[in-house]
């Protein structure tokens, strides 16, 4: 499956509105794009911008997720005009714009609640529209009936033609059928031929005509076990190894150390990865079809849990070191064709290590372009003893921008959670 040109190299940002700016609004948002785009972003996911229910509202503000108008614009971050000059902006810098779409459900007295056939909704034995989960604040959609389907598609297909977005991140896709979104990605594409949808989900299915990406959940909780110290490397290689095997090779897996979901309910990712944070974001960017995912803050090391329903903006942060961190991470990514996404990128081959329960040494290539990594992912000293065979020969280190020799026998002592990339002179 073909996918937009532009997302084989992406590097994504997700924005949480609420949070990014002491205004919390699109206005202020938009004073961030140049920002991102010196940073080395390609798209910005916005979390969902729509009003949000009243009923059953969650904290002092609600739920993102809990929806009450698909067309509309939730009044505390500004208006359909602040929206437009938000993507005009963010178009004129390079950068696409991806809206965050929740279609298993509404809020608890949505438009669609009040206006729509009681069909459109899965009714309880009193009538009432049923609660998906234990999210009180919500109404699950009836998707055996397919006027939703349509009614989701218009709804879609209003951003694209009247505000000129570039895709969606559809939320918990797993939950509606497979079948929906094959639907919905001909019908948008018939008025949009580059649109990219990214699945909030992990199953077998999602690349069967429907979507461009999916999450990677698996490989991210191996990596927080491995940096946990609850289990070695060689999960996080399994891992690794079983996705290649599961999943098409043009498929597209965003990666990350954090998100909205991980941040707000299990905490910052300094708290999940503690000293390991650094190899493990980099790796986000050098493993097999990576889509890597920066989240508001991390660009800063913002170490904090953002509060999800309520009021909790990020302050005023200058430029640090892990601006430039993520700004090296994005030009190597941007820089070597071997790591692109999808069938785009190059090869995986594993350099055998002698300590593979700590170590994880592998090489991206596609034609001329050759990447080396070297991580000790342990909180020990280990002593490193490898062949790189023909792979030995004069490289750049990517984060110092020194001339580095890689021997055809590497040998000596690595340091605790530590990593380095080569790049082919």
């Amino acid at each position: 499956m073909k996918h937009p040109q532009w997302s084989y190299e992406a590097v994504l940002y997700e924005m949480n509105i609420r949070q990014l700016t002491k205004e919390g609004t699109l206005k202020a948002a938009t004073d961030e794009l140049p920002r991102l785009k010196e940073l080395g972003i390609d798209a910005v996911w916005l979390m969902p911008i729509y009003p949000i229910g009243i009923t059953s509202r969650k904290g002092s503000l609600g739920s993102y997720y809990s929806i009450a108008d698909y067309c509309n614009i939730n009044e505390n971050f500004g208006t359909f005009k602040d929206f437009d000059t938000f993507v005009k902006k963010a178009h004129k810098l390079g950068l696409k714009v991806i809206l965050d779409w929740v279609a298993n459900h509404t809020s608890r007295d949505a438009k669609w609640l009040n206006n729509k056939p009681l069909d459109w909704y899965e009714r309880d034995n009193n009538g009432e529209a049923k609660i998906p989960w234990d999210w009180s604040d919500t109404a699950q959609l009836n998707y055996t009936n397919k006027e939703v389907w349509q009614g989701q598609i218009e709804a879609m297909k209003f951003w694209i033609t009247e505000h000129n977005i570039d895709g969606f991140r559809c939320d918990m896709a797993m939950l509606v059928p497979i079948e929906f979104w094959q639907v919905v990605r001909f019908s948008l594409q018939q008025i949009k031929p580059d649109i990219f949808l990214l699945a909030e989900a992990e199953e077998d299915n999602l690349f069967q005509n429907a979507f461009d990406a999916c999450y990677s959940w698996n490989l991210h909780h191996a990596m927080c076990d491995v940096a946990q110290g609850k289990t070695r490397v060689w999960t996080l290689r399994d891992r690794i190894h079983t996705d290649r095997r599961r999943f098409p090779k043009w498929s597209m897996r965003m990666t990350f150390t954090s998100n909205h979901d991980e941040n707000s309910w299990s905490g910052s990712e300094f708290t999940r990865f503690g000293a390991a944070l650094e190899p493990m974001a980099a790796l986000t960017f050098l493993l097999p079809n990576s889509l890597p995912l920066i989240y508001t803050g991390q660009e800063f090391g913002f170490d904090h849990s953002f509060a999800f329903f309520d009021r909790d903006p990020m302050p005023k942060m200058e430029a640090n070191n892990y601006t430039q961190f993520y700004k090296s991470m994005c030009n190597i990514y941007h820089s070597h064709k071997a790591l692109h996404s999808a069938d785009s990128g190059g090869s995986f081959i594993e350099i055998i290590n002698n300590a593979p329960d700590c170590l994880l040494t592998f090489v991206r290539e596609k034609d001329d372009d050759r990447v080396i990594v070297i991580t000790n992912l342990s909180p020990y000293t280990v002593f490193g003893d490898f062949h790189t065979g023909i792979y030995a020969g004069e490289y750049i280190d990517a984060m110092t921008n020194k001339s580095a020799t890689l021997y055809e026998h590497m040998w000596g002592d690595i340091a605790p959670w530590s990593y380095k990339i080569l790049t082919k002179q």
